[in-house]
């Protein structure tokens, strides 16, 4: 509990500090990078402190320009450890209630995070077409196609809406398959443990053969590309 609670000090406390001043910096000069890099630096190096370590293979295999990074979803702990990974500015699909914290939603919007309301289908298709405006003023994404978080770690089947941006804004996907983050911090659990997390990026997958309606397909096919990347005890329940 002496982690968790330093974890949730110190990054209430970054909020707190480097929040206020750095949101008034983006508005004055309209640009988030300041308040995007240092949210990321915060976010690693109190996780690091924590007890997280993480292990990085393949960043050799995202492609120069703006693609979609979609990745395996297991823990709260698989933000600091991906997007920690990833050498880029990206724009996040995240969870709607998320943009409702005082301080954190600014910063949100601010740095071009969509949000996203999974309880609702019609709703969640909405952030599709904001999502692509997005990626065609420059910003590449990372989504979690599983919608949720894993509660045994093991990979769930992706949804399609996430594919449905990459084919229509044409970018390619990488797959991002994150290992040992469930046992970081599960689901539904306050309890943050000291770990190793690795992170994957795999071989880019080209969306051109694709139309919109065979969105399923090639999440079937990114999925399939994460699993192959997984160790066994995440791999999917037959």
């Amino acid at each position: 509990m002496i982690r968790t609670a330093f974890v949730a000090v110190a990054l209430t406390l970054c909020t707190i500090v480097f929040g206020p001043p750095l949101i008034l910096f983006t508005l004055l000069t309209k640009s988030a990078d300041a308040l995007y890099w240092v949210g990321v630096k915060c976010m690693v190096v109190v996780t690091r402190v924590a007890g997280l370590k993480v292990t990085v293979e393949g960043r050799e295999n995202i492609p120069a320009g703006v693609c979609l990074f979609a990745a395996n979803h297991t823990s709260n702990a698989d933000a600091a450890a991906i997007v920690g990974s990833i050498p880029r500015r990206v724009a996040i699909l995240a969870r709607k209630s998320l943009f409702d914290i005082p301080l954190i939603g600014t910063a949100f919007r601010l740095a071009s995070f969509v949000p996203v309301d999974r309880e609702h289908r019609d709703a969640a298709l909405a952030s599709v077409p904001e999502a692509v405006k997005k990626i065609r003023e420059g910003y590449s994404f990372l989504v979690y196609p599983e919608g949720t978080r894993s509660p045994d770690g093991h990979l769930r089947r992706f949804k399609k809406g996430s594919f449905a941006i990459a084919i229509e804004a044409g970018i390619p996907v990488v797959p991002v398959a994150c290992s040992g983050a469930h046992r970081i911090m599960k689901k539904n659990s306050l309890i943050i443990r000291g770990g190793h997390v690795k992170v994957k990026f795999g071989t880019p997958i080209d969306v051109s053969p694709y139309i919109l309606e065979q969105r399923g397909e090639l999440a079937l096919q990114v999925h399939d590309a994460v699993a192959a990347e997984l160790p066994e005890e995440q791999k999917p329940v037959a």
